[in-house]
C-alpha cells in the first residue's frame, strides 16, 4: 500500500508522455515527417557528429570576453584564423572557455584562467 502513490505517479507520467507524442498525429503528420523535422539544421551553428555519426548542431550566441584578443593571437599561432574572432562560451569569471571558428572549418578552443590562456586539446 505504501507504494501506491509512487505507482500512480509513474503511471500518470507515462500516460502524459504518451499523449505528448500523439500530438503530431492529430495534425496529420506521419512518423517520417516528424523524424525529418527533428533533424538538426545548421542555420548559423556549428555542425558536429556524435559517436553514432549523427549530426548535431551547436549554436552558441557570439559574446566577446576580456581574453578574446589573447585567444585570437593564440589561435593564429596554431594556424587558425577566422572572421568573427574568439567568442566566450562560458559565463564570465575566473575560468572562461573561448571558441573560435577557423576559416579551414576546424574549431579552436581555449581555456583562460585569470587571463592566462592555453589551448584545449
Amino acid at each position: 500500500m505504501k507504494h501506491l502513490p509512487l505507482i500512480a505517479a509513474l503511471s500518470l507520467s507515462l500516460l502524459a508522455s504518451g499523449c505528448a507524442s500523439m500530438r503530431f498525429w492529430e495534425h496529420g503528420a506521419t512518423p517520417e515527417q516528424v523524424a525529418a523535422s527533428a533533424k538538426p539544421k545548421a542555420a548559423d551553428g556549428i555542425t558536429i557528429q556524435d559517436a553514432d555519426g549523427t549530426a548535431v548542431v551547436q549554436k552558441v550566441e557570439f559574446r566577446s570576453g576580456v581574453s578574446s584578443a589573447t585567444v585570437e593571437r593564440l589561435a593564429k599561432r596554431f594556424g587558425c584564423t577566422g572572421e568573427k574572432g574568439a567568442g566566450l562560451v562560458t559565463e564570465k569569471g575566473p575560468v572562461e572557455v573561448y571558441r573560435m571558428q577557423c576559416d579551414n572549418g576546424t574549431t579552436f578552443m581555449a581555456q583562460c584562467e585569470l587571463r592566462q590562456c592555453r589551448p584545449m586539446r
